[in-house]
């Protein structure tokens, strides 16, 4: 054999050893989805060769290792990172082999997990402006839309990226997630953790010191206070009024002061209070705040208002009558009411109650007619205000007015369910037992310490509302003070910061004092 002939033997033995033959196609790896994914995601490898109607075997081979007899489509379901590298195929018939694939490289991205950021903060107030945003941060992925959820909810509230609220309710505050999808693909990111929006209602909270029963002269402070670590509010208080159509509540400007203070209460003083805070930086406003009625009682008040029956509990589904009773039996008094459940309200414009004269009728009580009950004149005049509790089953029978020192006082537990109507209960002062297992409670001689409030248990059919017991002295400083008129007070002011500077003229103003009386002359006259 000649020398130049040897290569083309070589080459036929090394064909025939590896089963190659030319005319065999050379096959082709497609992947889908695409080259790249998430893990959990599922991928699927083709090697398709361009023959029909012709079996062959495939033959799989990642990364250079060891060759896997598979079909010609491979899924690898729930991919990890390691999954990912270079694969090829070939194709095997009869033991003859096609040239490999062009090798296509499979890339494992962990699977990105979304994140939410919430501007100013998570907490917020009522009001404010909100943001908002997602993102998505992987390797291969040009462009992400996004999805917002709200916990509760299954549907998306929002597809942008950033989502504003503005202003911001206490209806949205709640747990919030999102999650980002490849734009124009399929790859999807983890949802994000779910980050709580709070938003607060800053509120002004009204309170009264020491109490909201007064008498004539009397100190009280109404107190505003806000639920919030910061100080820098401005305080405004209104008192509540009703309008002439009786329908309509207005507010009036009282003061801009921290608290609202009275040094001596007077009756026009009576009234419903509320209070409310502004912040200038960030604007601010908060909602008026609960209200706070205050109650003066005058010694000597022009005006009655008489109850019958005569207590200040009552059972429900009863007949309650309150008439406004003065000397002259003028007529021009008219009874009104505060109560929780309906703010202010006059007897001849609503429902409740029914007008005839000055005498206001309630003809089946119900628990909502709970509330304080007053006169009041054409002019806005306010006097003699009564705190009456309307209860289902056990009352506690105390007197409407004020009582005085050194008279007695009988107090009865009542239920509702009984022909003697008296309980054997105990009996309850300021929350402290002072009486137990008896009829009646009776303080032979009150006092000033006999003030507060009372109550009447029974260990079976349930205890009465609290009831607030006055107490007045027998010569109380009010009713001295209101004996005289505004200008004879101010004589005698007057009077006094004189003879302060010259005692020498005590005995001229005294003989002149002397000779203006037995002439009926008084500082008053005109």
């Amino acid at each position: 054999m000649e020398l130049n002939q040897l290569p083309l033997v070589l080459l036929l033995i090394s064909n025939i050893h590896s089963g190659h033959t030319e005319d065999f196609p050379k096959p082709t790896v497609t992947v889908e989805p695409q080259s790249s994914v998430f893990t959990g995601d599922s991928v699927t490898l083709r090697c398709e060769l361009d023959q029909t109607g012709v079996s062959w075997e495939f033959l799989w081979i990642k990364d250079s290792k060891t060759e896997l007899t598979e079909a010609a489509s491979k899924t690898i379901d729930s991919v990890k990172v390691s999954d990912g590298g270079e694969y090829k195929c070939r194709a095997r018939r009869e033991g003859h082999y096609t040239n490999y694939s062009e090798p296509v490289t499979v890339t494992i991205y962990e699977r990105p997990k979304a994140k939410v950021t919430i501007k100013p903060d998570q907490h917020v107030l009522r009001g404010e402006t909100v943001t908002l945003r997602c993102d998505t941060y992987s390797e291969g992925v040009p462009g992400w839309q996004y999805s917002w959820y709200k916990e509760g909810s299954v549907s998306v509230f929002s597809e942008l990226q950033e989502h504003i609220f503005s202003p911001v309710a206490e209806s949205d505050a709640g747990k919030y997630f999102c999650y980002g999808a490849e734009r124009g693909g399929s790859r999807r990111s983890q949802n994000s953790d779910a980050v709580t929006l709070t938003v607060s209602e800053l509120r002004a909270v009204l309170s009264v010191s020491p109490q909201k029963w007064l008498t004539e002269g009397d100190p009280v402070t109404l107190i505003c206070e806000v639920n919030s670590s910061s100080t820098d509010w401005t305080l405004t208080w209104y008192t509540v009024t009703i309008s002439s159509d009786y329908s309509i509540h207005h507010y009036k400007l009282l003061s801009d002061s921290r608290n609202y203070t009275v040094s001596s209460a007077a009756l026009n003083h009576t009234g419903v209070y509320v209070c409310r805070a502004e912040r200038i930086k960030p604007a601010y406003y908060t909602t008026i705040s609960n209200t706070q009625p205050l109650w003066v009682t005058g010694c000597s008040p022009p005006v009655s208002l008489v109850i019958n029956p005569s207590r200040t509990q009552h059972f429900t589904s009863v007949s309650l009558s309150l008439s406004c009773e003065d000397q002259s039996n003028s007529g021009k008094w008219r009874v009104r009411r505060y109560t929780e459940s309906w703010g202010l309200q006059d007897c001849s414009s609503s429902v409740w109650g029914s007008q005839s004269g000055s005498t206001c009728t309630i003809s089946s009580t119900i628990t909502s007619d709970t509330g304080v009950y007053w006169c009041q004149s054409e002019s806005g005049e306010k006097y003699h205000p009564v705190n009456i509790t309307v209860h289902f089953f056990v009352i506690l029978e105390s007197p409407v007015h004020p009582v005085t020192e050194g008279d007695s006082l009988t107090l009865r537990c009542l239920y509702k369910h009984s022909t003697t109507q008296n309980l054997r209960a105990n009996f309850y002062k300021d929350g402290s037992l002072i009486q137990n297992q008896t009829t009646e409670m009776i303080i032979s001689t009150v006092s000033k310490s006999h003030e507060g409030f009372y109550y009447c248990k029974h260990p079976e059919r349930g205890e009465s509302p609290k009831s607030w017991i006055s107490v007045k002295g027998v010569s109380n400083k009010c009713c001295c003070i209101s004996s005289h008129s505004e200008s004879q007070i101010s004589v005698l002011r007057t009077l006094s910061s004189v003879l302060a500077v010259c005692p020498y003229l005590l005995v001229t103003v005294v003989l002149i004092f002397k000779c203006c009386r037995m002439r009926g002359f008084t500082p008053d006259s005109r």
